[in-house]
């Protein structure tokens, strides 16, 4: 996958956002004109029955091409690949998949559970050879996030403490979860709906199209 655009969306605490986050990241690629895959890595398969439940109409997104004795990959002509991920990935698991993008976004909520969980992902992932030299870039997106509460606040200074870069927080609203009971994005939906939750996805965006060597 080396000459695709390609994003890894991993957390090992279930629940993080991670499937909320890939849907809608390939989502806004394929709205783009993008020629975009999203795939899982994940048993529960949750990319793949999201898709089941999007309409043709809408702009296309694949998933993986399977093909009898051969193992799983892109269609052709593919441009950007977005992975969904399975709770508690790491160790060699995590190691493999990295070789394979070139981009991670951690999704991450305001709980207590989830940082501690999450640091020591965070810490893991520092550590293994494709972010240390530079294969891999690494950015935390908060999830369901109320910039109003205690908790809020508890997750920018723990965020502070790891040296990476948090590109926005996402509001909890209603809005992901219906469009993922449709097969839908926020970016399926009108304006009227929306747009407040567009804005937060800028920096998202932004950081995607940035060069590599600025992705730092």
């Amino acid at each position: 996958m080396n000459d695709m655009q390609s994003f890894l969306i991993a957390n090992p605490k279930g629940g993080a956002g991670k499937s909320t986050l890939a849907t809608n990241l390939a989502g806004w690629f394929a709205l783009q004109g993008q020629r975009v895959m999203l795939g899982d890595i994940d048993r529960q398969q949750s990319a793949r029955e999201w898709l089941k439940l999007r309409s043709p109409s809408l702009p296309h997104i694949a998933s993986w091409e399977l093909q009898e004795d051969q193992p799983a990959r892109p269609p052709r002509g593919t441009t950007h690949v977005v992975l969904d991920t399975p709770a508690g990935l790491h160790g060699k698991k995590l190691a493999q998949v990295l070789k394979l993008v070139q981009r991670v976004i951690v999704p991450l909520q305001p709980s207590l559970f989830d940082i501690l969980a999450t640091r020591a992902f965070l810490d893991e992932l520092l550590e293994e050879k494709a972010v240390r030299r530079h294969e891999a870039f690494i950015a935390v997106v908060g999830m369901r996030v109320d910039a109003r509460t205690r908790a809020s606040h508890e997750l920018e200074r723990f965020l502070e403490t790891q040296g990476l870069p948090v590109l926005t927080c996402l509001r909890d609203t209603q809005n992901y979860v219906q469009a993922a009971a449709h097969g839908l994005t926020i970016f399926d939906f009108p304006p009227s709906r929306a747009e407040k939750d567009w804005e937060q996805w800028q920096p998202i965006f932004e950081w995607t199209t940035r060069p590599l060597n600025d992705a730092r």
